[in-house]
C-alpha cells in the first residue's frame, strides 16, 4: 500500500532518536578473536586499532603466553567514546600454530565458538530472557605470517572449518617486513587461495548502508597488509604512529604503506554492526537450525531427507508414531526374553529339586542302613549281656555251694578232736 502523509506531527518520525538514546545508554558488545601464530603482532595491532592498551605488562599479548597446546583465553574491556560504550572481549589462541604436529590445532577454536553458540542458545530457552549477553564471536582476524609464498595449508585449512561459523579477516602480519612488489603479489595468492575458502564476508554490504563501490574497493584489499604499532613519530611536521627503519618511517595509518586504515573502517566504524548481525542472522541461525533439527530429529542424530521441510507438528506427530513401533517393538523382545528367561528359571528350579529328592532319597536309605545296623548291634549287646549275667548268676552259685560244702566239714570235725 502507497504510504500517507501526515497532515502534521504525530511523533513517530521520533523513533529513531528513541532508538539512538536507548542504545547509547545500554551500550554495545562486540566479540573478536584474533588467531595466528605467536610473534606476528597481534597484541600490537589490537592496542593499535582501539588506542588502548588492551594487552600491556600486566596482561601481556598471546606471544608471551605461549603454552603447550591450544588453549583459548578470553580477556574484557570496557572503552568509552563520545559518550558511547563499547564491552570488547578479545579472544586469543596462544600456542595456535607453534607446535611441530600442528594436526586438529583449530579444534580448540571450534569448540569455544559452538560453546558460545550454545550458551546463547540456552539463554533463549528459558522462561526469564530480561538479559541476553552476547558472547558470540562476531568477527575472527587471522593474521597470516609474511613468508612471500602466500597461504600455507595450515591457513587454507584453518578458514575451511570457520569461514562458516565465524566472519573471518584474513590479514597479512608485519607487512612492512615485505616489498611492495612482495606484498602485491602475496596478496594475489591470497586471493586466489581465499576464492577456494569462500568466505563468507560478502553478505556484510547488505545493511551497511554505504554504497557497493565502497565495499568493492574495501574487498579488493583483502587479505589486508596491515602494520601495527604504538609508537608517536616525528613525519614532515606531522606527528604519526610508525615505526622507525633507517630508510624511513613505515607509517601505521599511510594507505600508501599498509592497509591499517581499510581494516579499521570496515571492522570499526563502518561495519562494526553488520559483522554483528551477520553473525547472529546467518552463523547463528545455521548452528540453531542444526542443533534444533537434531533434537526434533531424535537421539540427536542426523535427520533424515524426508524430514527437512516438514511442518514441525506433522513432524512430532511422525516422530511419535515412530516412537510408538519402537517401543511396542521394544515391549514384545523384552516380553520374549522374559519368557525365555522364566522357562530357564523354570527347569533350573525343576533340575534342583529333582536333585534335591534324589539325594533326599539316597539320605533316607543311609538312615535305614545306620538304623538296621544299630538294631543289630543292639541285639547282639543285648544276647552278650544276658548271657553275661547268666554266667555271673551260675559262679555267685557255685561259690554259695563251695562255702556251704566247706563249713559243714569243719562242723564234723570238732567233736572228735576233743
Amino acid at each position: 500500500n502507497k504510504a500517507k502523509d501526515m497532515e502534521g506531527y504525530v511523533g513517530f518520525a521520533n523513533l529513531p532518536n528513541q532508538v539512538y538514546r536507548r542504545s547509547v545508554k545500554r551500550g554495545f558488545e562486540f566479540t573478536l578473536m584474533v588467531v595466528g601464530e605467536s610473534g606476528l603482532g597481534k597484541s600490537t595491532l589490537i592496542n593499535s586499532l582501539f588506542l588502548t592498551d588492551i594487552y600491556s605488562s600486566v596482561y601481556p599479548g598471546p606471544s608471551q603466553r605461549i603454552k603447550k597446546t591450544v588453549k583459548v583465553e578470553t580477556s574484557n574491556v570496557h572503552l568509552k567514546e563520545n559518550g558511547v560504550n563499547l564491552r570488547l572481549t578479545i579472544v586469543d589462541t596462544p600456542g595456535f600454530g607453534d607446535q611441530v604436529d600442528n594436526s586438529n590445532c583449530w579444534q580448540p577454536i571450534l569448540e569455544h565458538i559452538d560453546t558460545k553458540f550454545e550458551e546463547y542458545l540456552n539463554s533463549e530457552s528459558r522462561v526469564n530472557r530480561c538479559s541476553l549477553p552476547d558472547k558470540r564471536v562476531h568477527c575472527c582476524l587471522y593474521f597470516i605470517a609474511p613468508s612471500g609464498h602466500g597461504l600455507k595449508p595450515l591457513d587454507v585449512e584453518l578458514m575451511k572449518r570457520l569461514h562458516d561459523r565465524v566472519n573471518i579477516i584474513p590479514l597479512i602480519a608485519k607487512a612492512d617486513t615485505l616489498t611492495p612488489d612482495e606484498c602485491k603479489e602475496f596478496q594475489e595468492k591470497g586471493k586466489k587461495k581465499l576464492c577456494l575458502v569462500t568466505l563468507r564476508n560478502k553478505s556484510m554490504s547488505m545493511s551497511s548502508g554505504y554504497s557497493e563501490v565502497h565495499y568493492v574497493n574495501k574487498q579488493e584489499r583483502v587479505p589486508f597488509a596491515v602494520v601495527g604499532s604504538n609508537m608517536i613519530l616525528e613525519a614532515n611536521g606531522k606527528r604519526v604512529r610508525g615505526r622507525q627503519y633507517p630508510w624511513g618511517i613505515a607509517e601505521v595509518e599511510n594507505l600508501e604503506h599498509c592497509d591499517f586504515i581499510p581494516l579499521r573502517n570496515m571492522l570499526i566504524r563502518t561495519h562494526m554492526q553488520d559483522l554483528k548481525d551477520v553473525t547472529n542472522n546467518v552463523h547463528y541461525e545455521n548452528y540453531r537450525c542444526k542443533n534444533l533439527t537434531a533434537v526434533t530429529a531424535g537421539d540427536g542424530k542426523k535427520p533424515s531427507p524426508k524430514m527437512v521441510g516438514k511442518n514441525p507438528l506433522a513432524q512430532f506427530e511422525e516422530e511419535k508414531k515412530e516412537h510408538e513401533v519402537r517401543m511396542q517393538k521394544m515391549k514384545s523382545e523384552m516380553e520374549q526374553v522374559f519368557e525365555m528367561k522364566v522357562q530357564e528359571k523354570k527347569q533350573k528350579l525343576k533340575d534342583s529339586e529333582m536333585d534335591l529328592q534324589k539325594r533326599l532319597e539316597t539320605m533316607k536309605k543311609s538312615l535305614e542302613q545306620q538304623q538296621k545296623e544299630v538294631e543289630d548291634k543292639r541285639s547282639r549287646f543285648e544276647a552278650e549281656k544276658k548271657a553275661f549275667e547268666q554266667l555271673m548268676e551260675d559262679r555267685r552259685r557255685n561259690d554259695t555251694k563251695k562255702s556251704k560244702t566247706l563249713k559243714g566239714g569243719r562242723l564234723f570235725a570238732s567233736p572228735g578232736h576233743d
